[in-house]
């Protein structure tokens, strides 16, 4: 079994500028991927896919390789992961190299260890994919709009139930596909039709998208590293 690990950080961040290779508690943020996919043990290459030249000298430095910058038309504000991972397995292939699975990471993944994608991983088997998620904190049965600036609930009869009556519902904790390449073609997607979770700690996710996001990571991290360090 071969396995790739394919940073994805593309440069050009609008709402955090350079925040692929922002300093977060003393180093990059790509850092933390880079060094969560090398703490693991697991992959036969780690490979950041970038169009900016900083952002691939500084994955140089922390010891991914970067063996061909990322195409202008997968680079673009359209561009979706799919055709990234494509683009990465087809230029693979031109120079001989094929990878029987895949590890997708986010640049920007703060709590992501060696130690969770190596659980994560175990959790592959026979199936053909796994994805990490989280819980929602509430019933999503329970959600409300807002309209005109006025709350109404979305389903009046469900607000009424129990939350122990009603399943746990999870969403994506945008962290990291694993996926056998084969799959990713068959189903156009890093998500097929058999797809294990691996339930991750919401105290470990943070999707960083605005300044407020970052901040939020940055008072998570403390109190994360408080934790590790007692």
């Amino acid at each position: 079994m071969s396995l790739l690990a394919v940073i994805t950080a593309r440069g050009g961040s609008k709402r955090i500028p350079k925040k692929n290779i922002k300093d977060f508690f003393g180093k990059p943020m790509l850092a933390y991927a880079i060094q969560a996919a090398q703490q693991s043990n697991l992959f036969d290459e780690i490979m950041v896919s970038t169009d900016d030249e900083e952002i691939a000298e500084t994955a140089r430095k922390f010891g991914a390789v970067v063996p061909f910058m990322r195409s202008e038309k997968t680079s673009d504000d359209y561009a979706i992961i799919y055709d990234v991972l494509d683009e990465v397995i087809t230029e693979y292939k031109k120079r001989g190299k094929v990878f029987d699975t895949l590890c997708c990471i986010f640049p920007c993944v703060p709590f992501l260890t060696g130690e969770i994608l190596r659980d994560a991983y175990s959790k592959l088997g026979d199936n053909d994919a796994v994805l990490p998620v989280c819980k929602f904190p509430v019933p999503i049965e329970w959600a409300l709009k807002i309209e005109n600036g006025i709350v109404s609930v979305l389903d009046r009869k469900a607000c009424d139930i129990r939350s122990q009556d009603l399943e746990d519902r999870y969403f994506d904790a945008g962290m990291f596909y694993i996926c056998r390449t084969e799959k990713i073609y068959e189903h156009k997607s890093l998500c097929p039709d058999k797809t294990a979770p691996y339930i991750i700690d919401a105290k470990l996710c943070e999707d960083i998208d605005t300044i407020e996001d970052w901040e939020e990571a940055e008072e998570k991290y403390q109190v994360y590293l408080n934790r590790i360090n007692k």
